[in-house]
């Protein structure tokens, strides 16, 4: 989920598929290809994207949302140590930022344990 975005998008391992946890491929910080393996994250709400400032100013200075469109600034930071493939796992502490201000980060890795 983007901060500056309105609605979750997805994270799409594409780095390597032959390691899986809970069955799914892991995701490593290789895995920050906008579009790619980051979808954008609905409407973007950030006047330092370009299209938002062109429609905000055509409605003379009503912010008016426009599509995200993923634009992933650096890599994915995570602190954890586990690795994949010889790259960091991302966990849900992992985030990477937006060229337009906003932080993307996990909020829902896709993973559960059930403890029976």
């Amino acid at each position: 989920m983007c901060t500056m975005g309105m609605a979750p998008g997805q994270i799409q391992p594409t780095n390597q598929m032959s390691i899986r946890i809970g069955g799914k491929p892991a995701a490593s910080i290789a895995d920050a290809a906008p579009m790619t393996n980051i979808t954008p994250c609905g409407m973007c709400v950030s006047m330092a994207n370009p299209a938002v400032a062109a429609a905000t100013a055509a409605a003379l200075g009503v912010l008016t949302p426009q599509p995200c469109v993923p634009a992933p600034a650096g890599g994915w930071i995570c602190p954890g140590k586990i690795q994949v493939g010889g790259k960091p796992v991302l966990t849900n502490d992992g985030q990477i930022m937006c060229a337009y201000g906003g932080a993307i980060t996990i909020v829902n890795p896709g993973q559960t344990t059930v403890i029976i």
